[in-house]
């Protein structure tokens, strides 16, 4: 379990949390210490006093403050504790703001903030959850090493994480330093992002995210004390061809990252097209498809009715013929009895 760094509580409304403060990183790098290169011997950095010419001990070092060449001020360890400070000795909660506003050029290292006792378990659950609720994160004040800090309290599993931060205005402005004006085509965007694409992963896991100059320094070290000559560094592989334009380099790191992943020619997408969008003439031809099936069924249609119309007026004047010679065939008797009857008489 690391050492506790500060203890103390956190504070917010009329909430106070007793807390104690731990490293949340470690440093892995392999450290040096500094040799006379003629005889081996330690270089080592001492502390001496001007006036009495000696050597001093930590205990005897103090802080001071100088006002001249001539006048300092002494400050101690205890005085900067008690200073008149809220702040001094407690994390004091001013605000709660969306994660995505905070600059992350603001953000420094990393603690973790451990609930100092039964006591503190519950108001500090009560912090944690409603932190992890309302997707917030809390922006606090604290003393630390003669100044006050700025920090962010937010929630890293069942634990609250205070990063320490830089005050606004020590954040330089990038003003001037934007390249002058460039023309970038889409496709070269298109391009950018296809790259983006291929390399997007879901998390810091593999042998991409390893420090390998660690590694690589360590095998040093133990070749040279097993007596062994250290190992050679690997041959770079040198270029197919030389990259002429922006377009050019685009293509040929797409298709280092698809071989990095092991993916043929033929899989995936195309080097500069991520999406896979319909396009404009598909959907006219289907609307022109519709609507030439849509007219041919109405002129179909159309036709029949016609067709059935004609047949009725056929069956209908057909019936008119049938009835007419009908009425003609009794007309011609009577006329045929009336003119006998004349003869007779």
């Amino acid at each position: 379990m690391p050492r506790t760094v500060w203890s103390g509580a956190i504070s917010f409304g009329l909430v106070t949390v007793p807390i104690r403060v731990v490293s949340a990183t470690e440093n892995h790098a392999i450290r040096f210490h500094q040799y006379h290169l003629e005889d081996m011997g330690r270089v080592r950095v001492r502390k001496y006093c001007e006036l009495e010419d000696r050597e001093v001990s930590q205990d005897e070092i103090g802080k001071g403050y100088e006002i001249s060449k001539d006048t300092l001020v002494a400050v101690s360890d205890e005085e900067l504790r008690e200073l008149p400070l809220p702040t001094a000795k407690a994390i004091e909660i001013s605000a709660f703001v969306p994660a995505a506003s905070i600059d992350p050029l603001q953000v420094g290292d990393g603690y973790y903030l451990q609930a100092d006792g039964q006591v503190a378990a519950k108001p500090y659950k009560l912090l944690r959850m409603a932190l992890e609720r309302s997707a917030k994160v809390a922006i606090a004040k604290y003393a630390w090493s003669g100044r006050e800090r700025l920090g962010l309290l937010r929630v890293r599993d069942d634990s609250i994480v205070l990063h320490a931060m830089r005050w606004p205005d020590e954040i330089r402005s990038p003003q001037g330093l934007a390249p002058t004006a460039v023309e970038v085509s889409d496709d070269e965007i298109e391009g950018a992002r296809a790259l983006i694409d291929h390399m997007t992963r879901d998390g810091l896991q593999g042998s991409e995210f390893e420090d390998h100059y660690t590694d690589a320094l360590a095998e040093v070290i133990k070749a040279k004390r097993e007596g062994h000559a250290p190992p050679e560094a690997p041959e770079q592989e040198s270029p197919v061809g030389q990259v002429v334009d922006l377009m050019s380099a685009l293509e040929a790191s797409v298709k280092k990252a698809r071989a990095s992943r092991g993916e043929g020619e033929g899989e995936g997408e195309s080097d500069a097209d991520v999406y896979d969008l319909p396009t404009k003439k598909k959907t006219t031809a289907k609307k022109a498809s519709a609507k030439k099936a849509t007219t041919g069924k109405t002129t179909a249609a159309k036709a029949t009715a016609k067709k059935a119309t004609a047949t009725k007026a056929a069956k209908k004047t057909a019936k008119t013929a049938k009835s007419t010679k009908k009425a003609a065939a009794k007309k011609t008797p009577a006329k045929k009895t009336a003119a006998k009857s004349k003869r007779s008489a």
